[in-house]
Order: structure tokens, then C-alpha cells, then sequence
């Protein structure tokens, strides 16, 4: 199963030319970049649900919550490698046992 994980866009930049815009989105301690070309009206502080490397959604922050505990319900998370790194910054601790969560 293919997944869109919640992020914080910490930045935004022009890249390639001045052609794509991009940010650097932080998952709960990594860092990564992804296009915003999808989302134009994206901005530093906001919530982005990436998948493959583009910011495919803006959610808030309790629509982040949800996403998580949807996905520890299911069992999704054991499929995500390093998954407490990609939990957006303090927002989940009460909520997800990450102790409960398996690598495959």
C-alpha cells in the first residue's frame, strides 16, 4: 500500500530554474523535500500530506491526528521504516504507542 504521510513545511524555495517550488518538510525530526507544485496556497507552518515526494494535500493539524491513528489501527505503520521519525513534532505522543509498532 502506497501511503501520503503528514509533514510541516519548514521552508519553501524556487528550484530548477526558478521552475518548481519545493519545501523542506519535517517529519517529526527528518527532514525532506518535496514539490508544492500541486499546492500553490501551501505555506511555512502548514500541514502537507506527501506521498512520493509531492505535497499532495493541506490538512490540519488534528486531520494529522486522525491520519496516524487510522493508520496504527490498521497495522499501516509496520510497514514505514524509522515510523517515529515521520510523526510530526510532539502532536501524538499520548496517542501512538510506538512500542506497539512492528517493522516487517
Amino acid at each position: 500500500m502506497c501511503l501520503a504521510i503528514p509533514g510541516k513545511i519548514k521552508s519553501t524555495e524556487l528550484q530548477y530554474d526558478g521552475r518548481v517550488r519545493m519545501a523542506k518538510i519535517n517529519f517529526g525530526g527528518i527532514t525532506k523535500e518535496a514539490s508544492l507544485e500541486m499546492l500553490p496556497d501551501a505555506k511555512i507552518g502548514d500541514y502537507v500530506l506527501v506521498h512520493v515526494g509531492v505535497a499532495i494535500s493541506i490538512v490540519n493539524e488534528e486531520e494529522a491526528k486522525k491520519t496516524f491513528k487510522y493508520l496504527k489501527e490498521i497495522g499501516e505503520l509496520g510497514d514505514l521504516v524509522d515510523v517515529d521519525d515521520y510523526i510530526p513534532e510532539g502532536t501524538f505522543s499520548d496517542e501512538i504507542d510506538l512500542g506497539e509498532v512492528r517493522k516487517k
